[in-house]
């Protein structure tokens, strides 16, 4: 399973790093929604995607949206990792295509949950949707 890590703190991404590679992920990292691109553009579509929302360059929200216009990235599950914690920034993340939603402080266990239940179970891709 492959997985790219989308935000701008450094520590974040390693946080999050280090949970998905428990999980049997390899994992990329970007340090913004126009870096993310750049890295979906590099190698085979992932399977999943954690972006934060708020960074330089692109916005998370910018990131998924332009995600969601390529076909060619239907099958990506897009996970929201941010401190927008707010139901109308939730509806606008996931209408724009993320599949799930996790709000920041979070544990490695609750992360791991989230990512479960998109389906990803250690070692395995995702179940069909």
């Amino acid at each position: 399973m492959k997985a790219i890590v989308i935000d701008d703190s450094r520590a974040m991404r390693g946080l999050l790093k280090r949970g998905l590679t428990g999980m049997g992920f390899e994992v990329r990292e970007a340090c913004d929604g126009a870096d993310g691109l750049v890295r979906l553009a590099e190698a085979a579509p992932p399977d999943l995607i954690l972006v934060d929302w708020n960074m330089p360059n692109m916005n998370g929200l910018e990131f998924v949206r332009a995600v969601r216009k390529t076909a060619a990235y239907d099958d990506i599950r897009i996970m929201m990792v941010t401190t927008e914690v707010e139901m109308h920034q939730v509806e606008a993340a996931l209408t724009a295509g993320a599949n799930e939603y996790l709000m920041k402080p979070f544990t490695e266990e609750l992360l791991q949950e989230k990512v479960g239940m998109m389906g990803f179970t250690p070692d395995a891709k995702p179940e069909a949707a």
